[in-house]
């Protein structure tokens, strides 16, 4: 199983920068996938960014030009996020899938983008 762990939320005012981390452990090894997710109060989780072991990036057209995800050593991924506005609020989640199409999902880091 792989497990998740998050870090990097916080407050800040909009036009700020904030960077999420999230470290995998466990059979860190059979990841295929990574990304980060998002859920604002009263709303569905979205998918925000995510990235495959060729490089290959896809975000949702709310971030693009805005955040960057990135990987390193297979078993770290994270979100820089420039730009912030108030929309930007929620709860966001590291995702990762494995080779064998296992989910494994973070327990979540608090973004708040506020004056």
């Amino acid at each position: 199983q792989v497990q998740l762990v998050e870090s990097g939320g916080g407050l800040v005012q909009p036009g700020g920068s904030l960077r999420l981390s999230c470290a995998a452990s466990g059979s860190w090894n059979t990841i295929y996938k990574m990304g980060w997710f998002r859920q604002a109060p009263g709303k569905q989780r979205e998918l925000v960014a995510t990235i495959q072991p060729n490089g290959n990036t896809n975000y949702a057209d709310s971030v693009q030009g805005r955040f960057t995800i990135s990987r390193e050593n297979a078993k770290n991924v994270y979100l820089q996020m420039n730009n912030l506005k108030p929309e930007d609020t929620a709860v966001y989640y590291c995702y990762a899938r494995t080779i064998r199409a296992d989910e494994a999902w973070g327990q979540g880091t608090q973004v708040t983008v506020s004056s």
